[in-house]
Formats: C-alpha cells, structure tokens, sequence
C-alpha cells in the first residue's frame, strides 16, 4: 500500500464568516471555489504546511487552531485534513497570488452560493457542524456557521 499524502485546507473563521477562494488552475478546477491550502511537503507537519499556504497564496500569516474531524479522500494517494486558522494582525487583508484569481467571505447565508470543489464539499458541511457546535477555540466562535 502506497502511503498517503495529506492535503491541508483552511478553515478560515472570521466573525461568522468563512474565506473561500476561486481556482484560477488547473484549468479543470478553474473557476470552483476551495478552502485555500496544498500539499504538505516532506517533513512537514500538516500545521507547518498550512501556514507556509497561506503565506504562498493568500500572501497572510496566520496561525492554525484546531484540526476539524474527519479525512477526505481525494485522487490517491491524497486525502485532505481542515484546520480551523486564524489571520495574524500583522498580515493585512488576504489577496489571491496563486492558482487563484478570487477570494470571499462567506456569511452562514452565502455559504452554499458558490460552486464548490466536489471533494472540499463534505469538508465544508463538517466545519459548518464543527464551527456550530463551538468545536473552534477561536475567539469569533460564538458568531456561528450555521
């Protein structure tokens, strides 16, 4: 058996509000939206890596939370993991650098007004869950995403 490789995504919570970003590559996920993450690389924790992703493509510093449960798989051997995270103070206002041309906040209302990568769906449906039942030690966590 091969082993796997772990695909980290963010759960950015921010007042009620959770950050998706639009594919601008590949061409076949151009235009669906995602939690913004990638590949952890050797040697690097899932926590590491999503920092270092965040930096690359949303040009923030930020600071993961919690792990929210589950694992999905994805084309093996990738699985994707969603870690609540928070933008650091010192970053400013995220902006897509790379492989994506669009970001948003998402109100509890919004949340499903766009066009999801399939396999971020489920991931998505669990933070909301999570996110409801105060799972993230966020200070924002009582706004909700219900």
């Amino acid at each position: 058996m091969s082993e796997r490789i772990v695909v980290v995504g963010a759960a950015v919570l921010d007042a009620g509000r959770l950050l998706a970003a639009r594919r601008s590559a590949p061409p076949e996920l151009a235009g669906r939206w995602e939690l913004p993450g990638g590949k952890a690389e050797p040697g690097e924790t899932p926590e590491q890596a999503l920092v270092r992703e965040l930096r690359e493509e949303l040009g923030v510093e930020a600071e993961t939370l919690a792990r929210v449960p589950g694992e999905w798989p994805l084309r093996p051997p990738y699985v994707l993991q969603v870690w609540t995270a928070r933008l650091l103070p010192v970053s400013g206002a995220p902006s897509p650098l790379q492989d994506h041309d669009a970001l948003r906040w998402l109100t509890p209302e919004e949340l499903w007004d766009v066009n999801w990568l399939d396999q971020d769906v489920p991931a998505v449906r669990e933070v909301v869950a999570w996110w409801g039942e105060g799972g993230s030690p966020s200070p924002t966590r009582g706004a909700g995403l219900r």
